[in-house]
């Protein structure tokens, strides 16, 4: 039995370590940004997804006299509840998005924006057309604006729509229309192109993405506790979800189909249109200088439709599971929980529950822990019970064990001392299984909760108190994994053990594996497995009192036996002579 459980926790142990090798993305090598300068395709192509070159017209070939337009470039800056947005005429783009609720290490609002792009790089809603010229009209007109009072837009409490209109003389004429909700992070893009009697059906372009935030991570791991994901590719499809990393893309860069939600994402925040329908879509991965020596690597994309977007939502913010819902219920999906999302979810939607009353995500972990170990103390007070009788047992298993020590594994007749055993067992009542199945049930959760706090952005940030200021991020001094190691320690010395001094030794080798594989842990898992372990204790401590000390069933010496059986024989001959 005793082999067994030490089996179990080394496999579980390897079951942690596979689950991030397989299904952790690896750290993607920077790719260089090999896509070629825009061509001039054959009339009605689609656009290949490379940015458009903001340059000024040669002098010898003045570009149309503007019609519809403004004197001077300025910006406009919209303001929803959540989002500070700054817009420029100059091309009618998205220079900023800024989110109110969510700072970056240093502590100003997170931009969605990648900074410092370089000139010929593209930024949200910008337009590709089926010829490089047309392209760099679009993209360089200072385009009229209406809808803002003095550069600014209030849509703190209600939409609120900006409008993008140029025309010039060589019958070019467009219109953008920008209409921001209030709170959901959503833009409604609608957008008429027309040259001369000609319908255009311009490309999105939203330029690299999707912010500066894990574009210059090298990785990381859970051994490391710095893993960021970096931007990546994610659609999802014929009911299914599609993450291509950015060193992939070279392979397959469009995709076409019906799309639930098509974007880039990275390891918190999403830029993704919501409902499409019908569209294709081209990736191409950009590296762009970072600060100091690093590298950015992002993710561009372009979007076409058959028909030029109507009223096209975008969704443009947090991977938060509550908000995402209420867009739509399948963009829950683009939060990668793993294989253990059945369980994340329901984990997620009860802390957060707690979370309401305690105000405080660290006792909610703590809280939430309690009323697990609450639902399996049935389940671990069975598994003390069957170890304790394990251990009574334990002599008569070693005296059936001896008597057939001098066969070998393959003799036959080991098959009657496995025999003995499991009658001994059905005999004084005892399941072997039961022992393990408690420790078993308690890695799926474990996994659970570290895509939870992981995964989950309500978690970023999110301080328990003291030196505690992030529950997502690795204890900065190593009190709790110290802490967590004692209980461990603590934990495997009262529990009951059937195992020889060899064996025991190394099942006390299991908390020291542990500790060190927590070290880097996100510390609000470290609190959860804490926490669990104090409840162990005690409720070892607590069976102890109930049933009473172990009694130990010592097996009879061979001679009594002989004795026995003799006596036992002439007592059954007496009775047959009389």
């Amino acid at each position: 039995m005793e082999r067994r459980v030490l089996i179990a926790v080394v496999l579980s142990f390897l079951v942690l370590y596979a689950y991030q090798a397989l299904f952790v993305p690896p750290p993607p090598e920077p790719a260089a940004d090999t896509a070629p300068p825009p061509t001039t395709p054959p009339p009605a192509a689609a656009p290949t997804g490379a940015p458009p070159v903001v340059r000024e017209a040669a002098p010898d070939t003045p570009p149309p006299q503007a019609i519809t337009t403004e004197r001077a470039e300025r910006e406009v800056v919209v303001e929803t509840a959540t989002v500070e947005a700054t817009l420029s005429n100059r091309g009618g783009r998205v220079v900023h998005w800024k989110l109110k609720e969510y700072p970056d290490e240093v502590g100003n609002p997170v931009d969605l924006v990648p900074s410092a792009l370089p000139a010929d790089q593209p930024t949200p809603f910008l337009l590709a057309a089926d010829t490089a010229e047309l392209t760099e009209r679009l993209n360089t007109a200072l385009y009229r604006v209406t809808g803002d009072t003095d550069g600014r837009v209030d849509a703190r409490t209600s939409e609120a729509t900006v409008v993008f209109e140029f025309e010039d003389a060589s019958g070019l004429r467009v219109r953008k229309e920008l209409r921001f909700a209030p709170r959901n992070y959503l833009v409604t893009f609608s957008v008429s192109a027309r040259q001369g009697d000609r319908e255009l059906n311009p490309a999105v372009l939203w330029g690299p993405g999707l912010s500066d935030l894990g574009s210059t991570s090298v990785g990381g791991s859970f051994f490391t506790g710095n893993y960021s994901q970096p931007p990546q590719a994610i659609y999802h499809r014929d009911g299914d979800v599609e993450r291509i990393a950015a060193t992939s893309l070279f392979e397959q860069p469009v995709h076409e189909g019906q799309f639930r939600f098509a974007g880039v994402d990275d390891h918190y925040f999403i830029a993704t249109v919501v409902n499409p329908g019908q569209a294709r879509l081209e990736f191409r991965p950009v590296a762009l200088p970072g600060t100091g020596e690093t590298t950015r690597q992002l993710v561009a994309q372009t979007l076409r439709f058959p028909q030029p977007p109507q009223n096209v939502q975008f969704f443009y913010g947090p991977k938060q599971f509550d908000l995402l819902r209420s867009v739509d219920a399948e963009l829950v999906r683009a939060i990668n929980f793993g294989i253990f999302g059945f369980l994340a979810v329901p984990l997620l939607g009860a802390l957060q529950w707690i979370y309401a009353y305690v105000a405080n995500y660290g006792w909610s972990i703590v809280i939430l822990t309690i009323l697990i170990n609450i639902v399996i103390f049935p389940l671990r007070h069975k598994s003390v019970v069957s170890m304790r009788k394990m251990q009574a047992l334990q002599p008569q298993m070693k005296a059936i064990q001896e008597r057939y020590a001098g066969l070998k594994a393959t003799d036959p007749a080991r098959q009657k001392m496995n025999t003995e055993i499991m009658n001994l067992y059905r005999e004084k009542g005892v399941n072997p299984a039961s022992g393990c199945v408690p420790m078993l049930l308690q890695f799926p959760v474990l996994l659970a909760f570290y895509s939870m706090l992981s995964q989950s952005i309500e978690l970023r940030g999110a301080e328990f108190g003291l030196w505690i200021t992030d529950l997502s991020k690795p204890d900065p001094y190593f009190i709790v994994p110290v802490l967590m190691a004692v209980t461990m320690f603590w934990q495997t010395r009262i529990t009951p053990s059937t195992a020889d001094p060899a064996q025991q030794r190394i099942m006390m080798l299991m908390p020291l594996m542990f500790t060190v594989f927590f070290l880097w842990a996100p510390s609000g898992l470290v609190i959860y497995w804490f926490v669990s372990n104090l409840w162990a204790i005690g409720q070892q401590y607590f069976t102890n009192w109930l049933i009473g000390p172990p009694l130990v069933q010592a097996a009879r010496p061979p001679a009594e036996r002989r004795l026995k059986s003799v006596g036992a024989g002439q007592t059954k001959d007496a009775e047959k002579r009389s």
